[in-house]
């Protein structure tokens, strides 16, 4: 009894010991996994920040570069062509020159699964672990998961592009657009940008489907690549972005017609590029087959366009209004630094707001930036203005070249590239077949329309300044899931070097080449023009500049801003109480003395002017007689000036200077008398 007593004794005692030591090993294994894991993070933290560092010396190179190249006077390349080409090299580095050494923890363990799950739960010595879905890894790099570890965070997330690059990017070229010249080419900018980048898309696709069909004959076809996947390149490869053509512009002070129009088309054209490639991802055919053509659809996809394209417009427009009533009716002023800060905030946000509702972003925080320009700005203290001017041009240079550079970049970092020559050719001729389908048609179709034609050297100009850039790589980097959009993406970065590089660093030569004139002031444009060209009352956007510029300043000038006439002047009698409420005193301080908007350089509406026109002398007297009025017209050019100012409002521009001529009582005359031409 006492040798069983002892035995039991001596068992649990060795029982205690074994717990004892078990216990010690997992607090010992816990303590090294814990250690473990601090290093891990801590690797991955430096990692990230040797990430980001890259992409500031790539920007600090980028700048310096271009100090170089402007106090030499380069014109051969531009700052975005140069971004590409340090990228380039950096991730020929990082993907040929840098090996990462294996770590002995990786395991690779094989699962039987029907999909791709974005997030795994597993169960790891009785510890649950979470591991999320990083991309698919070819059966060949198994052996190489440190490297593509690495080349994956250098590849941004997609959301990142969309959420910070690109808003300040959109949001800088409506902030900065020039109003006046935009409107007077109104019309014309509108048909390049909607209807233009209809047909480029509809002739790229199309094209681009005939590739596919003889890719399939070929049998150089490895996936599918369904009519509405060429359509989408079509729509995404047609957004253009001249940054390179229009920065070479505006330094050589090109016409400013030519880069009015080429920039009012390219603004809207990304707007327009985005929402067309959103509804035919849109387009679902019902039934099995979700590649057929079906009517229904097709309309539904129509109205998912129309929709959001309002929608957003709508959306931006009103979160300017919002942002240009409160600047107006509170003493933000008084406080430069916080205005400051709620107008970015507020401009910023519009993007977010409309991607968080459904619809797009960089519609809404393109007409943000017009709205906010327009009407915000003028509330704006003086400092604020210089302010935000200086802090969206800053953000765009900077989130530019920081996407060229990264495609440069993405080029050999980008783990899933598909090249296929024949796509590749294919795609290039398309894309400009689908340019000259945009350009040609449309002006021919507009100069029957317009006085001041669209010359040819202007046609060849547009043509050749189509670029592709941030926009088209952006909508081909968000989803690179399938086959087909694997060679969408690849052959975007081609194209988009190719633009940049060649179609970029040639605009100075090409600009010689078709005698386009340069060095041209913006405010004295018409001088050096035929006189039949100096009008600027259009055809195709005079009534409808003057219908908007009427209600603009009568009605919401005065009311989101100070200037403008006080809205007690304007607004029907029975609309005082509102209208005093509304009205700021510094508008009735304004009254007598209107402030110029970007929209109109002088305001007539009584009292005698006279101006030179050529060799005639152009006055305005209400107490003149009609009989005198008709006298001294002698030739066809003064009876058109005659025509275009004899009813409603009236336009014209003499050396740079609109005068906008509304109707009073006494009606105004005009009196042209020939002045003798010296001998």
């Amino acid at each position: 009894m006492a040798a069983c007593g002892t035995d039991r004794l001596g068992s649990r005692s060795l029982l205690a010991v074994l717990c004892l030591l078990s216990g010690s090993s997992r607090a010992q294994d816990s303590a090294m996994e814990e250690i473990v894991t601090e290093k891990q993070v801590e690797a991955s933290h430096r990692q990230d920040t040797v990430n980001l560092l890259i992409f500031i010396l790539l920007l600090t190179l980028t700048i310096l570069t271009i100090w170089l190249f402007k106090h030499r006077r380069f014109r051969f390349l531009h700052e975005t062509g140069l971004a590409t080409i340090y990228g380039l090299i950096v991730g020929v580095v990082l993907r040929y020159g840098i090996h990462v050494p294996s770590d002995v923890n990786n395991v690779t363990e094989s699962c039987e699964l029907q999909t791709s799950p974005a997030t795994l739960i597993m169960n790891v010595s009785g510890k649950f672990y979470e591991y999320t879905l990083k991309g698919e890894i070819s059966p060949k790099e198994l052996n190489n998961v440190q490297d593509n570890e690495m080349l994956r965070k250098v590849t941004f997330d997609t959301e990142v592009f969309f959420n910070i690059l690109l808003p300040p990017i959109i949001f800088y070229a409506g902030y900065s657009l020039k109003r006046r010249h935009f409107f007077r080419n109104l019309g014309s900018i509108l048909a390049y940008a909607f209807l233009g980048t209809a047909i480029s898309c509809c002739v790229i696709g199309s094209l681009i489907y005939g590739c596919v069909k003889l890719m399939q004959v070929t049998g150089t076809l490895a996936g599918n690549f369904y009519f509405t996947d060429c359509l989408f390149f079509g729509a995404i490869i047609s957004a253009t972005d001249p940054v390179t053509v229009l920065a070479i512009f505006h330094e050589l002070q090109v016409d400013v017609e030519l880069y009015a129009l080429l920039f009012g088309e390219s603004v809207l054209n990304d707007a327009v590029a985005i929402v067309l490639s959103s509804s035919i991802g849109a387009y679902r055919p019902a039934g099995e087959n979700t590649h057929t053509f079906d009517i229904t659809a097709m309309l539904k996809s129509v109205g998912i366009f129309l929709g959001i394209f309002s929608g957003s417009f709508a959306m931006g427009a009103a979160t300017g209004v919002v942002t240009a009533l409160v600047t107006k009716f509170t003493k933000l002023r008084e406080f430069p630094l916080l205005e400051t800060g709620l107008f970015f905030l507020m401009s910023w946000s519009t993007f977010l707001l409309a991607e968080a509702c459904g619809y797009t972003g960089v519609v809404a925080v393109l007409f943000c930036g017009i709205t906010q320009a327009h009407y915000t700005y003028n509330n704006l203290s003086t400092e604020s203005q210089i302010r935000t001017k200086q802090l969206f041009e800053l953000l765009n240079f900077l989130a530019e070249n920081f996407i060229f550079s990264y495609m440069g970049l993405a080029l050999f970092t980008f783990q899933n590239h598909i090249f296929n020559p024949t796509f590749i050719v294919g795609a290039f001729i398309a894309v400009f077949l689908g340019r000259a389908a945009n350009i040609y048609p449309l002006s021919f179709l507009l100069n029957l329309g317009r006085r001041n034609k669209i010359r040819a050297n202007f046609q060849h100009m547009m043509m050749f300044a189509g670029l592709r850039g941030a926009m088209a790589f952006a909508l081909a980097f968000r989803d690179t899931a399938t086959y087909a959009r694997q060679m969408m993406f690849s052959t975007t970065l081609l194209i988009v070097f190719f633009t940049v590089w060649v179609f970029g660093g040639g605009t100075t030569a090409m600009l010689s080449c078709l005698n386009i004139r340069v060095g041209v002031d913006a405010d004295h444009d018409q001088m050096g023009v035929p006189e039949n060209e100096r009008r600027s009352t259009k055809t195709e956007s005079a009534w409808l500049f003057r219908l908007w510029y009427n209600f603009d300043h009568n009605y919401l000038k005065p009311l989101l801003t100070h200037s403008g006439p006080p809205l007690t002047a304007t607004l029907p009698s029975c609309c005082g109480p509102i209208a005093r409420c509304l009205t700021s005193p510094q508008a009735y301080e304004n009254q007598e003395q209107l402030k110029d908007d970007d929209d109109s350089d002088l305001i007539l509406n009584d009292g005698d002017i006279s101006l030179t026109y050529g060799d005639s002398t152009v006055s305005t007297d209400p107490v003149t007689s009609n009989s005198s009025s008709r006298r001294g017209v002698g030739n066809s050019s003064e009876d058109a000036i005659d025509r275009e100012l004899a009813s409603g409002d009236h336009e014209l521009i003499i050396r740079g200077t609109r005068l906008v001529m509304e109707e009073c009582e006494p009606p105004v005359s005009l009196q042209v008398t020939r002045r003798p031409s010296p001998m």
